[in-house]
C-alpha cells in the first residue's frame, strides 16, 4: 500500500483526457484531485478536460472508479497512500528542457545521479540508469505500468534511453523497500512510469533546444495516434517518437582545458627498466652536450623532441616543444593535458515505437497487448589521442627510427640488445571512440477482469529482448603496432612510410595506409532476455463496519537469460587503452508466491476519520541462489480528514544478478588519478603516502610488493587509469534490507483563499541494507592496503587488500582485483518535505480571471550515509560528501515558483545542492581535497495555449549560466552527471492536438 492514487475508469467507461496526478503533491487523495487543486504541483497541471462523473457506461459495469495504486497489490476506493511517494508529471519533465526522462528525475531530492546517456563515456554502454537514496542503481526497480521493463546489463540495471517521453502520462516514485508487493531489487524504491491513456485523435508534439553557445544542440518529436472501435470495446494507441542530442567535448569549454594532465604524451618516451638501466656515465654525457651540468635521474622517462635530442619528462629538463595547446608542463613536469580532448557530454539518437490495445471480450473479460520497441544509439569517445594499457609493446634496438642519443644510452645498459618499453599517445590517429546501439523488443498480452462481481483478476505474459551491439572504432590493435615497430625497415614495406614515434612531428604525420593498418573496428555484443509469466487475483474478503477487509494473490515466473560475445582481440587485449574482456552467458529464474492482506479498523467516528492496517508477505525461490521472503506492514490513521498520519516497515531482499553470479574476469578501467591531487597509486613519489610522515613504511610495502630498489625512490605511475579485474561468484547470497518510514500529510483545505491551496508532507526514512553484494572499490583497495585510512598500521603486504593488488616486475600498477563478494552494509535515513501552495486569484478578489499563482518545494534533508567494507570493521559515513557519480549532499531542494491560467503560464525554479566535502575527507583524511560550495541553479518556463488544441512552450536552463564546479576525486575534475556542463540553454516546444 505505498502510493499515490491513479484513477482508472473501468471496463468502457468515459475517459476523457484525465488529468495527471499532481506533480510533486503529497500522496494523499481520495481519488484524483479536482483541476483547481492543479496548482498545489511543482508545475502547473495542465487537464485538458475534466472526468466527466456523469457518463454513461455499458450495461452491467459499474461507475464507480477503481484506485489503481503503485506500490499495492490491492485496487479499491478511497485509497490512501502509507509510504512516501513523488509524482512527477508530464509537464515537469517538459519544463526541465530535457529530452531523457533520467536528466529531469535526477533533479529531484530523492535520486542520486547515476549513468546517463550522457556521461557513460569511454564503451562504458552509454545507459541511463536511476538510483534512489545513492544505493545503487541495481537497488531500486523501474517499472512500466507496474511491471517490469527489459534489463540493459549484466548487472540488472535497467537503461530508461528506452521509454520515448511521448508515452509517459507521469511517474511514480516510492522510497523504501517494496520487495513484498514486487520482488527481489526493491530496496531503495521503486519508480513507476505509467503510460498515457486511451484517447481518441491525434497529438504531435516536437521541442528544439540548444545552448546560448551554440554547440549543444536537443532534439525530439513524437506522434501519436489514439482510436476506440467496436462501440468503444476496443481501444488502440500507437506512439512513435524521435529524439537527437548533439555532444559537448572538452575542448568547447574552458573548464577542461587543465584537466587530466597524462603523462603519456605525444612526444613519446623511454621507460626504463629498472633492471636494465642505462650508464650514469652515458646519461651524463648526453645531458652535457644539451648544457645539463646536473646529473640526471636514470629511472626518469625521457622524452623525444623534434630534433632527435631527449628530454626528462620529470621536471622538463632539455624539453624543447610546445607548452600551450595540447601540451604543458604542470608542477614543472611535461604533461598532456587530454581534458579538451574528452567528450564530457555524449551524442544520442533514439528512434521508438509504442503501442498498446485492449478489447472488451465480455462486461467482465478484457483482453490487452503492448509491444514496445527502440533503437536507440549513444557515441561515446574517449578523445583524439589513446594511452597505453599493459601489457605493453616493445621496441628493439634494431628500429630504424630510434635518435642517435637514444641509440647511446641503449648501447650502454647492461643488456643492451634488450627491447626498451615506450610511452605515449597515438596523436597520429584519429578519434577512437564507441558506437553502443541499442535494439529492444517487448511484446506482452493478457487478459484481465471480474470474478463474481467484486473480485478482479490479471493474468499476463511477455517476453523481451535487448540485444547491445558496441563498435569500437579507430583501435590500435597492439600486435600490428608492435609488427611495426619490429619491422628492420620501421614497418615502411608494410605501409606507407612506416611508424616513427619518436618526436610529435613524426607521430602526426603517420600515413593513412598505416593508420589503416593499425586500426580496427573492434565489435562485441550483448544479449539479454526476459521472460515473465504472473497472475493475481484481488477483491473484498468480508465486510467490517470500517470496510471491506481486502485479499490480493500473486503468483508468478520470471527467467533472465545473458550472453556476452566479445571480439577475439578484446579476449587477446589487443587492443590498446582497453581492458581485455571474455566472453559470458549465464541465467537466474524465479517463481514466487505473494499475498497482501488490507484491513480498514475506523472510520468516521471521532478522532477516527480513517484507521487502517495492512501487510504483506512475497516468497520467492531463486535459482540458483535459493529461496528468501519478504514481508511488510504498514498503517494508517487519520484523526481528522485533513491530516494522514502513515507509517510501514519492510523486509526487503535483492538476490544476485546475472554478472554477479557468472560474469567471468572481466577487465574495466578503474580510474585513481594523478597525485598528489588524487589517490593515484600510493607508491607514486608524488602522493601524499610517499611524502606524508609515514613515507619510510610506505616505501617499505611498496619494495615488498615488487617495485624494484634501483626505481623505487623515482616511481611514477605513468596514467591516471589501471585496469579493474571484475570476477562473479556463485556462492553469493541474497541481500536483506530493514526499510522504515513514518510520516503526515496535511490537507487542511482551509476556507481562506489565500490558504485553501496548501497541503504538506513530511516522512522519515530509514534503509539497512546487509550482506551488501558489491566488488570492493578499487580506491578503497588503496587506501586500505596503504594505511591511508588506518586500516593496515603494521604496513603488512600480507594485509588482505594488499593481496587484491598486482604489480608487474617493473613494480607498475597493472590492476587491482575485485571479486563480487557479499560484503558489509549500507545505512541510510533521512526526512522527505514536500510543500505546496496555490492561490487562485478571483476567489481572493484579485480579478475575474482563471490566473493562479502557486509555489511548491520538494526538499531532502539525507541525515547519514553510512558505509561498512567487511563484516566487523567500522563503518564510514559518508553524508555530505562528493565522490563522482553518488554527492551526497545533507541537503538538496526543487522549488518551483509561478503563475498559470486557462491560455498563459510562466514559472521559475530553483535547484539547490548543499556543500559538500570531498571524498577524501573520509577516505583520505590525512590529504582531504577541497570540496565544494552549495551550487544554485535556475530555470524559466512558458507556456502559452494558443488554441484548445495548440499549445506553445519555451524555457531557458541555467539561467544564470553557472560556471562548472571542481571536483577534486574526479579524473575529469568535475561530475558530468551531476553538474550542468552545458551552460546557459534554451528549448522551444509546441504541442497539437487533432
Amino acid at each position: 500500500m505505498n502510493s499515490i492514487v491513479h484513477v482508472q475508469l473501468r471496463l468502457g467507461g468515459s475517459l476523457a483526457a484525465l488529468a495527471l496526478s499532481v506533480a510533486m503533491a503529497p500522496a494523499f487523495a481520495q481519488g484524483q484531485p479536482p483541476a483547481e487543486d492543479a496548482a498545489t504541483a511543482l508545475s502547473p497541471q495542465v487537464a485538458d478536460a475534466p472526468v466527466d462523473a456523469t457518463a454513461e457506461t455499458p450495461a452491467g459495469v459499474a461507475s464507480t472508479a477503481d484506485i489503481v495504486v503503485t506500490g499495492s497489490l490491492i485496487a479499491r476506493p478511497n485509497n490512501v497512500a502509507v509510504s512516501p511517494i513523488v509524482t512527477v508529471s508530464d509537464e515537469l519533465v517538459q519544463q526541465s528542457g530535457q529530452i531523457t526522462l533520467e536528466d529531469s528525475l535526477n533533479q529531484l531530492p530523492g535520486f542520486t545521479p547515476s549513468g546517463n546517456a550522457g556521461t557513460g563515456g569511454q564503451g562504458g554502454g552509454g545507459r541511463a540508469t536511476l538510483n534512489l537514496r545513492g544505493l545503487g542503481s541495481n537497488r531500486n526497480l523501474i517499472l512500466l505500468d507496474g511491471r517490469r521493463l527489459p534489463l540493459s546489463d549484466i548487472n540488472g540495471n535497467v537503461d530508461i534511453n528506452i521509454l520515448p517521453e511521448s508515452i509517459i502520462g507521469s511517474v511514480d516514485v516510492i522510497t523504501g523497500g517494496a520487495s513484498a508487493i514486487y520482488g527481489s531489487d526493491a530496496m531503495s524504491g521503486v519508480v513507476n512510469f505509467k503510460t498515457d491513456k486511451y484517447f481518441d485523435g491525434v497529438r504531435a508534439d516536437i521541442q528544439n533546444g540548444d545552448s546560448f553557445r551554440g554547440d549543444y544542440g536537443k532534439f525530439n518529436a513524437s506522434l501519436a495516434l489514439g482510436t476506440k472501435f467496436a462501440d468503444d470495446r476496443g481501444r488502440l494507441m500507437l506512439a512513435l517518437s524521435y529524439a537527437q542530442r548533439d555532444p559537448l567535448s572538452g575542448a568547447q569549454r574552458s573548464f577542461f582545458g587543465d584537466k587530466v594532465p597524462s603523462s603519456f604524451i605525444g612526444t613519446g618516451a623511454f621507460v626504463p627498466d629498472a633492471l636494465n638501466l642505462p650508464s650514469q656515465g652515458a646519461l651524463n654525457g648526453v645531458f652535457a652536450r644539451y648544457g645539463v651540468t646536473t646529473p640526471v635521474n636514470r629511472t626518469l622517462n625521457l622524452g623525444f623532441n623534434d630534433n632527435g635530442s631527449l628530454f626528462v619528462q620529470t621536471g622538463a629538463i632539455n624539453y624543447q616543444g610546445p607548452t600551450t595547446g595540447a601540451y604543458a608542463v604542470v608542477g614543472g613536469n611535461v604533461r598532456m593535458p587530454v581534458g579538451p580532448q574528452l567528450q564530457i557530454l555524449n551524442a544520442f539518437e533514439r528512434k521508438s515505437a509504442f503501442a498498446k490495445g485492449e478489447f472488451d471480450l465480455t462486461d467482465a473479460l478484457t483482453a490487452y497487448g503492448q509491444f514496445l520497441y527502440v533503437d536507440s544509439t549513444v557515441t561515446t569517445e574517449s578523445g583524439s589521442s589513446l594511452t597505453q594499457f599493459a601489457p605493453f609493446t616493445t621496441i628493439p634496438v634494431t628500429n630504424p627510427f630510434i635518435p642517435a642519443d637514444l641509440r647511446t644510452l641503449l648501447a650502454s645498459r647492461a643488456n643492451p640488445g634488450a627491447a626498451f618499453r615506450w610511452s605515449a599517445r597515438y596523436v597520429g590517429i584519429p578519434d577512437k571512440g564507441w558506437d553502443e546501439n541499442y535494439k529492444v523488443q517487448q511484446y506482452l498480452a493478457g487478459l484481465k477482469g471480474t470474478i463474481a462481481g467484486s473480485w478482479k483478476f490479471d493474468a499476463f505474459a511477455s517476453y523481451d529482448e535487448t540485444v547491445h551491439d558496441q563498435s569500437m572504432f579507430n583501435a590500435v590493435l597492439k600486435n600490428r603496432v608492435q609488427t611495426l615497430l619490429n619491422a628492420a625497415d620501421g614497418g615502411a614495406s608494410i605501409c606507407a612510410g612506416g611508424f616513427n614515434p619518436f618526436g610529435i612531428v613524426n607521430a602526426i604525420s603517420l600515413s593513412q595506409e598505416c593508420q589503416d593498418y593499425m586500426t580496427a573496428t573492434v565489435n562485441s555484443r550483448e544479449r539479454l532476455t526476459q521472460t515473465q509469466v504472473q497472475g493475481q487475483i484481488n477483491g473484498p474478503l468480508f465486510n467490517l463496519p470500517a470496510g471491506p477487509v481486502q485479499l490480493a494473490l500473486l503468483a508468478g515466473y520470471r527467467k533472465n537469460k545473458y550472453k556476452y560475445d566479445p571480439s577475439p582481440d578484446l579476449v587477446s587485449n589487443n587492443v590498446e587503452s582497453v581492458v581485455g574482456s571474455n566472453p559470458a552467458r549465464g541465467e537466474i529464474s524465479v517463481k514466487e508466491f505473494a499475498a497482501q492482506l488490507d484491513v480498514p479498523l475506523l472510520s468516521d467516528t471521532p478522532f477516527f476519520h480513517e484507521l487502517g492496517i495492512g501487510a504483506a508477505f512475497r516468497y520467492s525461490d531463486y535459482k540458483p541462489s535459493g529461496s528468501v521472503e519478504s514481508y511488510e506492514v504498514d498503517a494508517r490513521w487519520q484523526p481528522v480528514e485533513a491530516l494522514l498520519i502513515r507509517g510501514s516497515y519492510q523486509r526487503a531482499v535483492r538476490a544476485p544478478n546475472i554478472g554477479e553470479l557468472f560474469s567471468p574476469v572481466t577487465g574495466s578501467q578503474l580510474a585513481i588519478g594523478t597525485p598528489p591531487a588524487a589517490i593515484g597509486d600510493p607508491c607514486d613519489i608524488r602522493s601524499a603516502a610517499r611524502t606524508g610522515a609515514n613515507g619510510a613504511q610506505v616505501r617499505a610495502l611498496c619494495l615488498a610488493q615488487g617495485i624494484p630498489g634501483a626505481a623505487i625512490d623515482a616511481y611514477q605511475f605513468a596514467t591516471t587509469a589501471t585496469g579493474g579485474n571484475i570476477q562473479g561468484n556463485r556462492s553469493l547470497t541474497p541481500e536483506k534490507a530493514n526499510t522504515f518510514n513514518v510520516g503526515f500529510v496535511l490537507n487542511p483545505r482551509f476556507a481562506s483563499p489565500w490558504l485553501s491551496g496548501f497541503s504538506l508532507s513530511v516522512d522519515y526514512y530509514n534503509i539497512k541494507i546487509r550482506n551488501v553484494i558489491s566488488t570492493i572499490n578499487g580506491l578503497t583497495v588503496l587506501a586500505k592496503c596503504y594505511n591511508l585510512d588506518g586500516s593496515n598500521s603494521s604496513y603488512s603486504n600480507s594485509n588482505e587488500f594488499c593481496q587484491l593488488i598486482e604489480r608487474d616486475p617493473t613494480g607498475q600498477l597493472v590492476a587491482i582485483a575485485q571479486p563480487y563478494l557479499n560484503l558489509g552494509a549500507l545505512d541510510t535515513d533521512g526526512v522527505d518535505v514536500q510543500v505546496n501552495w496555490s492561490l487562485k486569484l478571483s476567489e481572493a478578489g484579485l480579478g475575474d480571471g482563471s490566473g493562479n499563482i502557486y509555489a511548491s518545494s520538494a526538499i531532502g534533508w539525507l541525515n547519514h550515509y553510512k558505509v561498512q567494507t567487511l563484516p566487523g570493521t567500522a563503518s564510514q559515513d559518508f553524508v555530505g560528501t562528493s565522490t563522482p557519480g553518488r554527492p551526497l549532499p545533507k541537503w538538496k531542494a526543487l522549488t518551483t515558483v509561478g503563475y498559470s491560467s486557462d491560455v498563459f503560464g510562466i514559472g521559475l525554479r530553483w535547484r539547490y545542492q548543499g556543500k559538500l566535502r570531498d571524498i577524501s575527507a573520509i577516505t583520505t583524511p590525512a590529504a582531504e581535497q577541497v570540496g565544494l560550495k552549495p551550487y544554485n541553479l535556475f530555470d524559466i518556463f512558458s507556456t502559452v495555449d494558443v488554441t484548445r488544441n495548440f499549445q506553445l512552450r519555451g524555457g531557458i536552463t541555467n539561467l544564470f549560466d553557472r560556471d562548472i564546479p571542481f571536483v577534486a576525486s574526479s579524473q575529469n575534475g568535475t561530475d558530468p552527471g551531476t553538474y550542468d556542463m552545458v551552460g546557459r540553454s534554451f528549448y522551444v516546444g509546441a504541442k497539437f492536438n487533432f
